[in-house]
């Protein structure tokens, strides 16, 4: 497998996952195009690449708006002369409970990940239906997208979005040969790092140690260098095929999310009244209740996380 001669976009890829992307997807030999809010950080990625021996240039602008996405196709256009691949991995978080959560906090998450990613999306699959080229969109969900999960209204929301968006878009732009695929990343990030359940994880990965097996085998966790290697795939040409999927991937795990399906049917002649909901209703929701929220395997003793300071 070979990226020689492509040009991808990656957003937020100043540091952690996104910077990950980026190396591989340079690694592979495709040229990049970094993006991060801050200059500096956006400098020392470009190095790191180059450096390597790799292509890359930096947009310093935030993700969200239709005048960052042009910004980020016309660099790849002026740097490199086109445009391949699209990975949208830009975000923020601001987590708390529903009934603390603030507007701000709520527009400002659904602003970077879902507008973030509508508007990135929308500029390259133009350039890339215009220019005759079979490119490769990857956004980035989450199981909390999947599942729900505590304290994350707001980027539930967003994360969902985006792969009800990545289901639409693979019918939309099936006829030009673009794919566009969601991939559901567990791995160490700034987010994980605050959850006890994966302390000992989260060290290890901080401290360039291995991971113990338990995090990558059980829980599917890893660390960002366990999800690169999916988004240079699915950039390539043996991607072809593969089109609408949310994959997850963390850690020794790889799996193919389903898409929502029914899991019971039931009819009532003449339609569902009250009466028929009283009777029948509750025997049927309550044997096909479906779970929310992540379910995580009990962490052995010596996993545990220490105890907070009194």
């Amino acid at each position: 497998m070979t990226l020689e001669g492509k040009v991808a976009i990656v957003t937020g890829s100043g540091r952690g996952l996104g910077l990950a992307y980026a190396q591989e997807l340079a690694r592979n030999g495709a040229s990049v195009v970094i993006n991060d809010v801050d200059a500096q950080t956006a400098a020392d990625a470009v190095a790191t690449i180059v450096d390597a021996g790799g292509r890359a240039t930096a947009v310093v602008a935030p993700v969200g708006s239709t005048e960052t996405a042009k910004a980020l196709v016309q660099a790849a256009v002026d740097e490199f002369g086109g445009l391949d691949i699209l990975v949208t991995n830009a975000g923020v978080l601001r987590d708390t409970v529903l009934w603390k959560m603030s507007d701000e906090d709520f527009d400002l998450v659904i602003n970077v990940h879902l507008r973030g990613t509508f508007t990135c999306v929308r500029e390259a699959a133009t350039y890339m239906r215009e220019n005759g080229v079979a490119g490769r969109i990857i956004t980035i969900g989450s199981p909390t997208g999947q599942r729900g999960n505590f304290g994350q209204t707001n980027y539930a929301a967003a994360k969902a979005g985006i792969v009800g968006m990545v289901r639409t878009w693979a019918l939309e732009l099936k006829k030009a040969g673009i794919t566009v695929n969601a991939i559901i990343p567990v791995a160490a990030t700034a987010m994980t790092a605050t959850v006890p359940y994966f302390h000992a994880a989260v060290e290890a990965d901080r401290n360039g140690e291995p991971m113990p097996e338990f995090f990558r085998k059980d829980v599917g966790f890893g660390g960002a260098g366990d999800v690169a290697p999916l988004v240079a795939y699915l950039a390539s040409d043996a991607a072809s095929a593969i089109t609408g999927q949310a994959i997850g991937v963390g850690g020794d795990r790889l799996q193919v999310w389903s898409h929502p399906e029914p899991v019971a049917t039931e009819y009532a002649d003449g339609g569902w009244k009250i009466e028929d909901l009283q009777t029948r209703g509750a025997e049927l929701f309550v044997a096909s209740i479906q779970p929310v929220g992540e379910k995580f395997a009990p962490l052995p003793d010596e996993l545990q996380p220490p105890a907070p300071a009194k």
